[in-house]
């Protein structure tokens, strides 16, 4: 018999969310039959992505990824979703890639397949026992997508699906700048309007030369406290990296940015209080001296804010923070020194007795890049320090831990935002 026309292969659920999991299960093949799934992606970018794990059907002659061990692979032991967090680009792809997603209208697509035999490479040029198109989407049916152009923003505002008005989120990314959408699309598909914030690289920018000021992030707060599809007093923000570090920032000092809660992932408090955003930058720019470069010839920054200064002009006072904040820590972050901040934070609060407010979640062998969940762990990637000069930099972590920690992390946020965003919505006044 041809096993080809024989083996059953079914992803459920082959259409999804990108942070929902799914089952792959394979059928009819023989007893004891040694079989690999593999996983393969085409990057928006043009780059491929690939994962496989290595298996062996059970006396009915099945395979199910959510309750078999895989052997070897990409990945290893009881792993649903291995498949994709343990993805890599394809062996001869150019070094330093890390995948995101640009277009989230789209859904990320992945061909699982199933080969006979244990393999490690050439899939291409092999025969496939199955295969199955999986999309992976980021924004469930009925949400909209708005872009924003008022107040001088470079935003994308995300509204779940149904009757509003809506608790909301201003979700900021780090110091790459850009636009990246898709965290926010998800927490619209999970319930939150969430306006994606770029502030590093808007329009204004660009044709000024000139950082944004603060008035810009007060602009996005008041736009969102004042659209019809917001509950105005039921606004939170999100950080990372860089993002956390303006996050605490605008919180404590700003008289017009006041949300109900925090989530600050994988980010430092220390920074140039008084400055703007282009004088926190000259500041980090300054530092760059104590920045080490390992054997790899791979960037440390962590070193630009180690040791945490005692001076309070460069760093936020967390005595001001009166919200809940939630933070995000990856204890081998190599980027920013976000377990050593994280102490000092909750030192600073404890003493302004505002310590009830914050809730630390620390995760071992993680680093910086604290994605939502399933997206591949980056230990390393090229980062462009300048328009001409890019660098490889070391994020830090261990693969399993790290996307176990994104799994994790990714469903505690959801958590602390639905408490803190939509407990007592019935006493807010718009």
């Amino acid at each position: 018999m041809d096993r080809r026309q024989c083996v059953n292969l079914s992803v459920q659920p082959s259409r999804g969310l990108h942070d929902e999991k799914f089952v792959v299960l394979v059928q009819s093949c023989l007893p004891g039959c040694q079989l690999t799934l593999h996983a393969l992606h085409h990057c928006e970018d043009g780059n491929s992505w690939e994962a496989f794990g290595h298996y062996t059907s059970d006396a009915s002659g099945a395979v199910d990824a959510t309750e078999d061990p895989c052997v070897g692979g990409t990945y290893s032991g009881v792993e649903a979703m291995g498949l994709l967090w343990s993805m890599r680009p394809v062996p001869g792809s150019k070094p330093g890639l890390r995948l995101r997603r640009k277009d989230v209208q789209k859904p990320m697509e992945v061909t699982i397949s199933v080969y006979l035999g244990h393999q490690t490479e050439g899939f291409e040029e092999k025969v496939r026992l199955a295969n199955v198109l999986v999309e992976r989407w980021f924004m469930a049916p009925g949400v909209r997508r708005i872009p924003i152009s008022e107040a001088d923003l470079t935003a994308m505002l995300f509204l779940p699906p149904g009757p509003g008005p809506f608790p909301a989120v201003i979700d900021l990314w780090g110091g790459r700048g850009q636009l990246m959408e898709y965290r926010s699309a998800l927490l619209a598909s999970n319930g939150f309007a969430s306006l994606a914030l770029d502030y590093l690289t808007p329009k204004i920018t660009l044709e000024t030369g000139k950082m944004v000021g603060t008035d810009y992030f007060e602009n996005a707060f008041q736009f969102l406290q004042k659209h019809p599809e917001v509950l105005g007093c039921k606004i939170g923000m999100i950080g990372l990296s860089f993002g956390t570090s303006m996050a605490l920032k605008l919180t404590a000092y700003s008289k017009v940015i006041k949300p109900v809660c925090l989530v600050c992932i994988s980010g430092s408090h220390v920074q140039q209080v008084e400055g703007s955003v282009e004088e926190s930058f000259k500041y980090y720019e300054k530092n760059k001296v104590k920045a080490r470069v390992n054997e790899s010839n791979e960037v440390i920054w962590r070193d630009l804010l180690l040791p945490i200064p005692s001076d309070p002009a460069f760093k936020v006072d967390m005595g001001r923070i009166q919200c809940p904040l939630m933070l995000v820590v990856g204890e081998d972050d190599q980027n920013w020194p976000a377990a050593e901040s994280a102490q000092d934070m909750k030192e600073m609060m404890e003493r302004a007795r505002n310590s009830h407010l914050l809730s630390i979640h620390s995760y071992p062998n993680t680093g910086h890049l604290i994605e939502p969940p399933y997206f591949p762990h980056n230990r390393v990637s090229a980062f462009k320090q300048t328009p001409t000069l890019k660098v490889m930099v070391l994020w830090g972590g261990e693969t399993v831990s790290h996307c176990h920690a994104q799994e994790d992390a990714w469903k505690k946020m959801l958590a602390f935002l639905q408490t803190h965003l939509y407990g007592n919505v019935s006493s807010c006044n718009q």
